[in-house]
């Protein structure tokens, strides 16, 4: 699918995805045009500027963009994307890309287009209207570049942290593969030794490939994956959960593993995202599924943690690719534990070498693959204009009337075509719900920070036919008021508590940062932390900081003019746990004029500035990878809602509004009581007013632990 980005505006074929009135899934292929703040759809390429779309839309301040990963429709697959309405989450439209890379530019483009309409639309402050349609005139162009790389994701790639690495190098393969092998690095503080007897491994190597082509590789179970991985006997996906996690079982050949040794097999949990510059990361780690029990023959070997990294280089075209793995191979003489553990890992992360050398020998192949694909276009492409040709017969064209996104809705081409199953569906039916085919969220993306938000949800319940091999039980907890539950220790001693991170740590804009893009330490922090909790709740708990007996109206029933700051982290499941965090202001509102007007904002100005920088200081690689260092505006990432008081403001960040956020819950519902996660938070700064950044607030979470959550109702019991 051909998309061009130029003239202030982006252009290309997309696939339009809905569902009929019995519920089935078609699609129609549709010629998109995203110009300035407006969205327009054709069923051809227009042959002239003036002429008018079949149907079109506004993009404002109150539009979000989901990222549904990837699907498959009629055998071939997509990758998805919701567009919505904050204000009317009905209002929404589900568009397919035949590629990552295009469906990730679409999504960009379409996310700059909103927030560059922050300060001309304010949703928060005018009842819902449909979005706002020129059905007869065209508006006034203006000069937008969108192949420019906006401050919504230019955060994303560089690291907003200063931390060592965690990887360190301790051999290279032979002068034939010339991989390096780095280990997991332990802290030198901790008494760990050097070698356990399950080492994190990681292989490093560069690839003559695109990073999406070997995305496409490394994600293919099928029998094509022989061509390189010389471990891989055969593999099939045993659920698809949703469009970025699925559960895979995969069975190894004999020969990777000592003599005598039992085959094994592995059932996996994969998890995938692609972040704002074109790096794609895939992480797994083993599950227990009903529908793929033990097999004869094989002994199950446990996956504590694996994955790939794909980052791309000289302008995308190659990439280094990370193998990194962690692995029980179930080993049951001690003797054999040590002596051959390390052995199979690093023959395992080996495969990257191979995986190389595939990539130098098919570059004529590929060309060969790159004509019959576009004769396949061609014949694709054939195939819709006689199929437009046809509909225009029976229907004249004409521009809706309708003035929402849903309008952009094909409604009259409705058809109700059996639907063809999928290769996922091959093999073993699915249970999972289409979680893509309602949007009860914000956009999940931008990979990177917002991630810490996105690696805590649904801690208590396993789902959807698997089980994880790492559990978090939840118990009976003390009760006390709201502000107090969740202890502080400043020493770090404690586990289940929480303090104030260092602020040198972060990096924030500097004041010339709008001229050479650098970044400074952070100083200091407007606000001190006096208080949190760590609840749970069969709902979720919005307006913490304006309940009875709570630090915040405790202070205001004692005549205080103190400010408070509420951060209140919601994380969805069948019990409900919350992260909040209490602040207060340091000084006088009014001596900080982005931190008054982001108080007394509306809430898409709000959303267009709150910025969170996570850290995990302490905890196994996988989580690390999995959260990043990397600042993120979480209001575009996730659906966030605030509440206002006399003397506070409380930001209630709900993790359930993210569907990309689910994939990351197994890699980290094990590791929670063992990490040392440190965030910051920051009011972003877009002029030179407003820099150099000040950060809000910083705290650090010393091993957290879901079973010492307080419920609400033993707080409620003791406020009565």
């Amino acid at each position: 699918m051909g998309m061009a980005e130029n003239e202030g505006k982006m252009q290309g074929w997309l696939h339009l995805i809905r569902y009929n009135r019995i519920g089935l899934q078609y699609s129609r292929k549709r010629y998109f045009i995203l110009e300035d703040d407006c969205l327009n759809s054709f069923k051809s390429i227009p042959t002239s500027h003036t002429e008018e779309p079949v149907r079109r839309a506004i993009i404002d301040s109150c539009i979000r963009v989901v990222d549904n990963g990837r699907g498959s429709h009629r055998r071939k697959l997509f990758f998805i994307f919701t567009i919505y309405n904050t204000a009317n989450h009905n209002d929404q439209l589900k568009l397919g890309a035949t590629s990552s890379e295009e469906a990730a530019r679409w999504i960009h483009a379409l996310q700059d287009a909103a927030v560059k309409t922050v300060d001309l639309v304010s949703c928060s402050k005018r009842k819902y209207q449909p979005f706002r349609l020129s059905v007869s005139k065209r508006t006034e162009k203006r000069s937008i570049d969108w192949t420019s790389t906006s401050s919504v994701h230019v955060e994303a790639m560089t690291s907003d942290v200063i931390a060592p690495s965690p990887w360190e190098i301790f051999g290279c393969q032979n002068a034939c593969s010339g991989l390096r092998l780095f280990k997991e690095a332990t802290d030198r503080d901790s008494n760990v030794r050097r070698w356990d007897d399950h080492p994190a491994i990681m292989a490093v190597g560069v690839i003559n490939g695109t990073p999406e082509a070997v995305f496409r590789t490394v994600m293919a179970v099928d029998a094509s994956r022989t061509e390189w991985d010389f471990c891989f006997h055969k593999g099939s996906v045993v659920e698809q959960l949703d469009g970025h996690t699925d559960i895979v079982h995969v069975q190894l050949y004999k020969h990777c593993l000592p003599w005598a040794m039992k085959r094994r097999d592995l059932l996996v949990r994969r998890y995938w995202r692609r972040e704002d510059d074109g790096t794609y990361v895939i992480l797994y780690h083993s599950v227990f599924h009903k529908k793929c029990q033990r097999q004869n023959g094989f002994v199950r070997a446990y996956v504590k943690s694996g994955g790939y990294v794909i980052i791309p280089m000289n302008r995308g075209k190659k990439c280094v690719v990370r193998n990194m793995l962690s692995v029980d191979w179930r080993c049951w003489k001690s003797y054999l534990r040590k002596a051959y553990a390390r052995s199979i890992t690093i023959c395992m992360v080996g495969t990257v070498a191979a995986l190389r050398e595939m990539y130098k020998t098919k570059e004529e192949c590929s060309i060969d693959i790159g004509v019959l694909e576009s004769e396949e276009e061609i014949k694709t492409e054939v195939g819709c204009k006689r199929i437009q040709n046809e509909t225009n017969e029976a229907m004249p064209g004409y521009i809706s009337g309708t003035s929402s996104i849903s309008g952009l809705n094909d409604i009259a081409d409705e058809f109700f075509d059996v639907p063809a199953p999928s290769e996922d569906e091959e093999g073993w039916p699915s249970n999972a719900n289409s979680d893509s085919c309602y949007v009860n969220s914000g956009q999940p993306k931008f990979s990177s920070a917002a991630n810490f938000v996105k690696r805590l949800q649904d801690l208590a319940v396993p789902k959807k036919g698997y089980i994880d091999l790492q559990s978090v039980s939840w118990g009976d907890s003390l009760s006390c008021s709201y502000g107090t539950t969740l202890p502080r220790d400043a020493n770090l001693k404690m586990p289940c508590s929480c303090a104030e991170a260092d602020p040198t740590s972060f990096l924030i804009r500097g004041k010339t940062y709008l001229h050479d893009q650098k970044k400074i330490k952070a100083k200091g922090t407007l606000m001190q932390l006096v208080g949190a909790d760590w609840i749970k709740s069969s709902k979720r708990e919005d307006d913490l900081a304006g309940r009875s007996n709570g630090i915040v109206t405790n202070y205001a029933a004692e005549g205080r003019s103190d400010f408070f700051f509420v951060i209140n982290i919601q994380v969805p499941g069948t019990t409900t746990c919350s992260l909040a965090l209490y602040y207060m202001v340091k000084m006088p509102l009014k001596e900080t004029p982005l931190l008054e007007r982001f108080i007394d904002g509306d809430d898409a100005f709000r959303d267009s500035r709150f910025k969170l920088i996570p850290y995990i200081s302490k905890g196994s690689w996988i989580v690390r990878q999995s959260v990043g260092r990397k600042s993120c505006l979480v209001g575009q990432a996730l659906q966030m809602n605030y509440f206002r008081g006399k003397n506070y403001l409380e930001l209630g960040i709900d993790l359930g509004s993210s569907t990309v956020a689910k994939g990351v819950v197994g890699l980290v519902l094990g590791y929670l009581n063992n990490l040392v996660i440190e965030m910051a938070f920051v009011i972003q700064g877009d002029t030179a007013e407003e820099l150099p950044e000040i950060l809000v607030g910083t705290c650090r979470l010393n091993h957290l632990d879901a079973a010492k959550a307080v419920s609400t109702d033993a707080i409620s019991s003791s406020i009565s």
